[in-house]
């Protein structure tokens, strides 16, 4: 039996504390150092956003484990250190940013503990500077045991083929180049995958590797092509979940649901029940992360 692509349970972190990290600017160009309000509003403007999102979520029949970040974990809100499985169990992953590396909690870990059997913890690898961050850096396609990653300082290429052998997942690996030059720092940020869909931006892959890449997204999926200027506004940082009762619908912020054309959207409607976005702009400019960074499944 084959496993399912999405998730009907999502876990979430609100935001104890929130502003630009200044440990993640070099490999995360999407982010905003902006002093323009007070950290204090900053925050209290990104909490607003967190439960409008999460209740967005429960409203549309998704469950939704909560719980509150650390104060010394700027992205906790992102929760990409961890990957569940539909064998209930769990992995732990190696982050690059010091102050990321705290966000793996010993309470987030008893919690996850109580459901699924801790199987990997790669964070001995931080020590070694070798990083792999989680659903962020590898994008899934569960159905058919396909792993896509893009190359960064936070996605290293040996780790990966070595985590897809012993995990039973084929690795499409390929080096991309965002708007600044330098490489897009996460997988997630340039493609999603669907059941039946697979929306990416092969502009900002590279020449060599685009025609290899483009070959295997579509060999199972229909296509939807991002262009590069429209990940500014995060639309490929979505994510494909189920309601309770099985049907399927995709997740964005209000960025990438503007961000999109009316010929994308339509195409979108053709694999969705329905579209759920939510306006995060606060946590998208100062974290250079948007929904699908604030979501981790659990299956």
């Amino acid at each position: 039996m084959r496993d399912k692509q999405s998730a009907n349970k999502l876990f979430m972190v609100e935001p104890e504390v929130f502003f630009m990290n200044p440990e993640t600017a070099s490999s995360n160009h999407y982010q905003a150092d902006d002093n323009s309000i007070s950290t204090d509003e900053i925050l209290k403007l990104a909490k607003r956003e967190f439960t409008t999102f999460k209740n967005a979520l429960t409203k549309n029949g998704v469950d939704v484990l909560s719980m509150k970040g650390s104060t010394v974990c700027p992205d906790h809100v992102f929760p990409n250190w961890f990957i569940t499985f539909e064998d209930k169990t769990f992995q732990i992953f190696s982050m690059l940013a010091e102050n990321r590396r705290k966000e793996k909690t010993p309470e987030m870990i008893e919690k996850l503990s109580k459901e699924y059997k801790l199987t990997h913890d790669l964070s001995f690898h931080e020590d070694r500077n070798i990083f792999l961050e989680s659903t962020s850096s590898m994008v899934f396609d569960r159905v058919n045991r396909v792993v896509y990653l893009t190359i960064s300082p936070r996605a290293n290429a040996g780790l990966a083929n070595e985590w897809c052998n012993e995990n039973n997942y084929e690795l499409v690996m390929f080096e991309t180049e965002s708007h600044t030059g330098s490489p897009v720092y996460h997988t997630d940020v340039l493609m999603f995958v669907g059941t039946s869909v697979i929306g990416i931006c092969y502009e900002v892959i590279k020449p060599e590797y685009r025609n290899y890449v483009k070959e295997r997204v579509e060999r199972h999926h229909e296509v939807i092509e991002i262009k590069k200027e429209q990940l500014l506004s995060f639309c490929g940082n979505c994510l494909e979940i189920a309601d309770k009762d099985g049907n399927l619908m995709l997740v964005m912020s209000t960025a990438g649901f503007n961000g999109y054309t009316t010929l994308q959207k339509n195409k979108i409607k053709k694999h969705f029940k329905k579209i759920i976005h939510s306006d995060i702009q606060t946590i998208e400019k100062y974290g250079g992360g948007s929904a699908r960074c604030m979501l981790a499944e659990l299956f």
